[in-house]
């Protein structure tokens, strides 16, 4: 059975030490979010997870949801009892507007918690994730009485939501839709179409699903631009808020699917289910845009996640099996054999994921914590600073996160041979349900097409300018010092790359458009490398803080500052390999004709 120990103590560090949260007492939100506070959440929600969660997670991958003959679904054993635990517990309402029921806290606390969540049980997490994304969109184009009639029940948890965009016939390409919307004399809407892969789609562990559904009405353009957005419930609900009947929408199966078995990936029908349109005609798109933006963050989150859980396993079983001697001579001598922790192949991959992780929880939360400030930043510059920021990121983290975080799963897998294919071990899950994260919420080569082509651009280029200062400023205060010296020499080199590759794309790609989809990328990785050395220059020098301090686990520092030199000299090295790759252009890519394939 694997195990999952929620990484408390680097998570406090972050938020403490790197990012330093409470330089932003003085904001809304952040005035509740104290050192005690903070540090309780994450205490019991750690937990909550390693309690009730993840131990129902195979159970969730063998047993699966269930398809009723009425067309409702049930979620795996032990799911809707672990559901009403969380609910009742307030995580669901966590960073929600106190306004509506929720606590209010900091969107960067719960992004804390949500890591925990999908560590120990991904599929479980994926019903309130997508909830979090509808209440989203309805507080933001919703009227003020949508807002009130769904919205308090969503935060409480007593009613789930989804996103369904998805057709048979259409994915990214969403012009193509065919489900239709036709007004009725009350206002209402009859929607009629088949949605298909809609997470969370049909389960009993709400009392009610707020579908939000994209469709087109029969006098509007048969296009991209032609579509709106529809609120449908599972079941209506009467003028007192009481559920009435059933709504014409139901689960036509549920995908047989690779992983996250435990979550119902549902083909859903409407057959002239009752609708109301939120926010404006035609403009669905926009709207649809604020759910698929903070699920894109929520998913990359998984790659953290799973790169979280499959490595603490594989680094358990790399310290007990015992195999072969070390290069370096015996160092186990009272054994015919070495742990295989010793190989330094197997070190390879521990600390590649390790690296990662740490990495990547950094900037996980700084995102976070500019998703918090575009809501409250205390002047129109920090709210605009941070909007350009999280729209940068946001590719990137979904799409740089998820590889990475497949790649750390099949290398666990690696550490622990044979039994890594068995299935009783559990990686072989982490393996399967990691894979799903690179391709829904727009694959990763979507992502990496949007960073290029809408992400740079945008605003002429504000966005990548003010992330390059920030992290040019960030080397020059530090190239002098003794110990981040060298490590932010090998930052400036990466930063370097990213600026020349920046210079070729403007040169190439707009004479050529295939070059920019050819670079796009090794382009996104090649920003995520300078991000990610960026983030363990501010993890090194917080380390180094505390080192001088003489406060605090002296081990724990030290141990920062030697994961962050592997970086710097292991991984952030291929900064140019991926500019090489960029400025290679799309001839030889492009050359054989499309029959040769």
């Amino acid at each position: 059975m694997p195990i999952y120990k929620a990484p408390v103590e680097d998570t406090s560090f972050i938020l403490n030490e790197v990012i330093r949260i409470a330089d932003y007492a003085h904001l809304a939100g952040f005035d509740e979010a104290t050192p005690d506070l903070v540090s309780a959440i994450l205490e019991e929600g750690s937990k909550f997870v390693e309690e009730v969660l993840q131990p129902l997670n195979q159970v969730g991958d063998d047993i699966g949801c269930v398809r009723n003959a009425d067309g409702s679904v049930t979620a795996p054993p032990g799911f809707k009892e672990a559901y009403k635990e969380f609910c009742a517990a307030g995580w669901q309402g966590l960073a929600q507007s106190a306004e509506f029921g929720g606590q209010g806290l900091p969107h960067v606390i719960a992004t804390a918690f949500e890591e925990y969540l999908i560590s120990a049980n991904m599929a479980f997490a994926m019903y309130p994730g997508l909830t979090h994304g509808a209440i989203a969109a309805i507080q933001a184009v919703g009227s003020q009485e949508q807002q009130q009639r769904y919205v308090p029940k969503m935060i409480e948890g007593v009613w789930s939501g989804t996103m369904n965009l998805t057709e048979p016939q259409c994915g990214t390409d969403l012009g193509l839709l065919r489900t239709k919307a036709e007004p009725q004399a009350d206002g209402s809407y009859r929607v009629s179409g088949t949605k298909i892969f809609i997470s969370a789609g049909d389960h009993d562990m709400s009392e009610n699903i707020i579908h939000l559904v994209l469709a087109k009405m029969p006098d509007s353009p048969d296009s991209v631009r032609g579509i709106s957005l529809f609120i449908v419930p599972k079941f209506l609900i009467n003028d007192d808020g009481s559920l009435g009947a059933r709504n014409q929408v139901s689960c036509g199966s549920i995908e047989k699917k690779m992983g996250i078995h435990g979550n119902a990936t549902c083909v859903l029908n409407y057959d002239g289910a009752t609708g109301y349109l939120i926010g404006e005609k035609e403009k669905g798109m926009r709207a649809m845009f604020i759910m698929m933006n903070a699920a894109r963050l929520g998913v990359g989150l998984q790659g953290l996640a799973i790169s979280e859980v499959a490595s603490q396993n594989a680094a358990g079983y790399a310290r007990d099996r015992l195999q072969g001697r070390a290069l370096s001579g015996p160092k186990n001598a009272d054994d015919k054999a070495d742990p295989i922790i010793v190989h330094p192949d197997v070190r390879r991959m521990l600390m590649n994921a390790r690296a990662f992780n740490e990495g990547a929880r950094a900037l996980a939360l700084w995102g976070a914590l500019q998703v918090d400030l575009t809501h409250c930043g205390d002047t129109p510059e920090v709210r605009d600073e941070a909007e350009d920021l999280i729209g940068l990121l946001t590719p990137v983290i979904k799409a740089f996160f998820t590889d990475k975080g497949f790649e750390n799963a099949t290398n666990a897998q690696q550490c622990l041979g044979g039994h890594g294919y068995i299935r009783e071990w559990g990686m072989e899950q982490f393996v399967r349900d990691a894979r799903i994260a690179m391709i829904y919420e727009g694959t990763n080569g979507i992502q990496a097409l949007d960073l290029v082509g809408r992400k740079l651009p945008a605003k002429g280029g504000r966005a990548l300018r003010t992330y390059l200062s920030i992290v040019g400023r960030f080397i020059s205060e530090h190239k002098d010092d003794e110990t981040m010296g060298p490590l932010v020499a090998k930052l400036s080199e990466a930063l370097s790359d990213l600026q020349a590759a920046t210079s070729w794309l403007m040169s190439n790609a707009m004479a050529k458009p295939d070059n920019a989809g050819a670079a796009s990328v090794p382009y996104l990785h090649l920003m995520a490398l300078v991000m990610f050395g960026h983030m363990w220059g501010q993890i090194a020098r917080a380390a180094l803080d505390g080192i001088k301090r003489g406060e605090g686990d002296a081990k724990f520092y030290e141990n920062k500052l030697i994961t962050a030199r592997y970086f710097y000299s292991h991984m952030l090295s291929e900064s140019s390999v991926h500019r090489a790759r960029v400025e290679a252009g799309s001839e030889t890519m492009m050359a054989l004709e499309a029959e040769a394939f």
